[in-house]
């Protein structure tokens, strides 16, 4: 064009390139830097055109499409929201990706995990940048698609599918891993960042075994795996691949996992065969392909997909042709907040990213709803749960439609809850806000979780059960929500199910899953006998499990609802507490009075009918509210619903309170 701006043949048109070419100027540079590429499972945000990002979001479909192929799944979940952030310059990138021994990683991309979503960030300066998330995207999968397994089989097919190379609609696997992160991060006795760790697989195998029960059963020490580990769990899942065992290999984890049957008779009961002939079966498997792997080693770039090779396997995948997109402009205010709420949870990168999203609210056309999500999600990690409350409460007022403001709403009512060990606070609005989000993703499994302690704290133990199990049939490896099922189980005086979770989860590989469950298989005697726990050391009242305070784990404990035993002031014995038999009661009326003249105590006056009632609580601040965020002293006139231990005929000790 610009050429022929200066062609004097064509003098008019250099003028009208002359007039025009200062707004074509200004079209480019108004242009949009950040769009949004959807496909039908991904949303890849980038700074690197439509193009790119189109790409990055064919790549993932078809990395899923052949997880779905090897495992031979119709349907796959991912209950944790994945964002995918591309960008376009190796100095983007570099100024966001995770640091080793103090300098950004090598690697083209990387994978962030979170409690409440996971990132996948990639640099588009690098050639196939996708492939160095493949083999956490290969676990990710694998969490949330397969039952519970042990960590050589995860780790093993993470590393076959790094492998995996994609053309078109064409793969290939089954090559030398060429994504190992252990070795980035460093052995003992083995060098960091080796220039191409993949190599070391052939060459330790060639040179050193483990035994299959000793593979099978091994637990990461201090520092890892050994080198071994990832090698001969990789060959291991190679070989179960090639020859069409993993149905094999999903008997054997059902044996060993939940029958419990010993590792060697689940290993002769699963594949027809003793440890050391499996064990030698993969060697051989090994030693017929060794001589391609290391052709792979010594000129990796004629190895080509499609290339016949008895070690890779060439599968169809779905095509550009296939998948659906949309394309949605972002505004770079809105962008660079999305991109700092990826940075912050980053240790290394945390001031940088909290000073970005600063920098954005400062500024009254930028300031967005995201911006402040993403710092209150910082106050959260610092335990600052009322500054979280501010800029949560800020967002939703710049973006009422903001589905993710109205999760870490109830998510901050939750965490403030288990700092506090106290019963959550304003647990109707937080039950309102969850149906919300899973109104919007039904997948999201931590959503469900919350959602079942919430409406537990509520009183809805069957409510609650249905939660808990929707969010463990999501994510069926999670054995918080497993934790959290056998506490809603004794919630609702389900002995036999909460014993039977409870002695499973006492063995967990998590210390604190593990020592939760030997504490509630401790207390229940006590709480099947009395229907209260036993009372903690130290001058702590008993504790009811009819309402529980917010927990994922281990930290949780029982809401205080029981009642003091009196004692003398002056007495220096503990007396054993008294267990409160008398039955929990229900009563739907209107509160016609609150007497606070003894603050924190509180005398209730209800109507119902013609029967007057007066129901009273020790600490109005600890009652167990619903359908109000905190108690007033200046109720009046209210319907309410009451749950209450009778004293006589006309009065009583409240257990809840839900005003409407």
């Amino acid at each position: 064009m610009l050429r022929i701006c200066f062609v004097p043949q064509v003098l008019f048109l250099g003028l009208f390139c002359a007039i025009n070419l200062p707004f074509a100027i200004a079209a480019r540079t108004s242009e949009p830097k950040w769009i949004r590429v959807s496909s039908s499972h991904f949303a890849v945000l980038t700074d690197a055109g439509e193009k790119k990002g189109r790409e990055v979001s064919l790549r993932l479909e078809q990395m899923r499409d052949i997880f779905s192929q090897l495992f031979s799944k119709t349907k796959l979940r991912l209950p944790e929201p994945l964002d995918v952030i591309t960008l376009k310059s190796d100095e983007e990138y570099i100024r966001v990706a995770p640091l080793r021994q103090g300098r950004p990683t090598s690697a083209a991309g990387f994978f962030l995990p979170g409690e409440d979503r996971n990132y996948i960030v990639l640099d588009l300066s690098a050639d196939e940048s996708w492939r160095a998330v493949a083999r956490e995207f290969a676990r990710l999968m694998l969490t949330f698609n397969y039952p519970p397994t042990q960590d050589w089989f995860d780790e093993g097919f993470a590393q076959y599918f790094s492998s995996l190379r994609l053309q078109e609609n064409q793969a290939q696997i089954g090559g030398l891993p060429e994504q190992n992160l252990p070795w980035e991060q460093g052995f003992p006795g083995q060098a960091s960042g080796a220039s191409n760790p993949a190599k070391s697989f052939v060459e330790l195998l060639n040179h050193q075994w483990l035994t299959l029960p000793n593979l099978f059963t091994m637990q990461a020490g201090e520092q890892g795996y050994p080198p071994i580990f990832y090698a001969e769990s990789w060959i291991v899942m190679h070989y179960f691949l090639s020859k069409n065992k993993l149905s094999d290999a999903g008997t054997y984890f059902g044996l060993v996992k939940i029958q419990r049957v010993p590792l060697e008779q689940a290993i002769q009961q699963a594949f027809g065969m003793t440890a050391i002939q499996l064990e030698q079966a993969v060697k051989e498997h090994f030693q017929s392909l060794a001589p391609q792997w290391q052709a792979q080693e010594n000129a990796p770039a004629t190895v080509k997909v499609g290339s016949p090779n008895s070690a890779y396997q060439s599968l169809a995948v779905i095509s550009a042709n296939d998948i659906g997109n949309s394309v949605q402009d972002i505004p770079e205010a809105q962008a660079q907040a999305l991109v700092a709420e990826m940075e912050v949870r980053l240790a290394e990168h945390r001031e940088q990213g909290e000073k970005d999203l600063r920098t954005i609210i400062s500024d009254p056309k930028g300031d967005n709803s995201i911006a402040h999500r993403g710092l209150a999600w910082t106050h959260m990690e610092k335990k600052e749960f009322d500054q979280a409350g501010e800029e949560l409460i800020r967002a939703a007022q710049l973006d009422p439609r903001d589905t993710w403001t109205r999760y870490y709403l109830a998510l901050a009512k939750f965490r403030a809850a288990q700092s506090s060990r106290n019963p959550i606070q304003g647990v109707s609005n937080m039950i309102q806000d969850l149906i919300a989000v899973v109104d919007w993703d039904p997948d999201f499994a931590e959503a469900h979780n919350m959602l079942a302690m919430a409406r537990l704290q509520g009183g809805g133990v069957h409510s609650a059960l249905e939660s808990i199990r929707v969010a463990i049939q999501l994510s069926p490896r999670n054995e918080h929500y497993l934790l959290n099922l056998a506490q809603i189980n004794l919630a609702g005086k389900k002995w036999d199910d909460a014993t039977a979770l409870l002695d499973r989860l006492k063995d967990s590989s998590n210390l604190q899953i593990a020592q939760a469950a030997r504490k509630h298989l401790e207390d229940l005697p006590t709480l099947k006998k009395y229907g209260v726990l036993p009372e903690p050391s130290g001058s702590q009242p008993p504790q009811s499990l009819s309402t529980t305070s917010a927990t994922t784990g281990a930290q949780g404990t029982p809401a205080d609802i029981g009642e003091k035993s009196s004692s003398d002031q002056n007495e220096t014995i503990t007396k054993e507490p008294v267990p409160d038999k008398r039955k929990v009661q229900y009563l739907r009326g209107r509160l016609m009075s609150v007497d606070c003249s003894q603050s924190p105590a509180a005398i209730l006056t209800v109507k119902t009918g013609s029967r007057t009632i007066q129901l009273r609580t020790d600490n109005y601040k600890s009652l167990l509210m619903v359908g109000a965020d905190e108690f007033s002293c200046d109720w009046a006139n209210r319907p309410v619903v009451v749950n209450y231990k009778a004293g006589g005929k006309a009065d009583g000790d409240l257990v809840s309170v839900e005003v409407q």
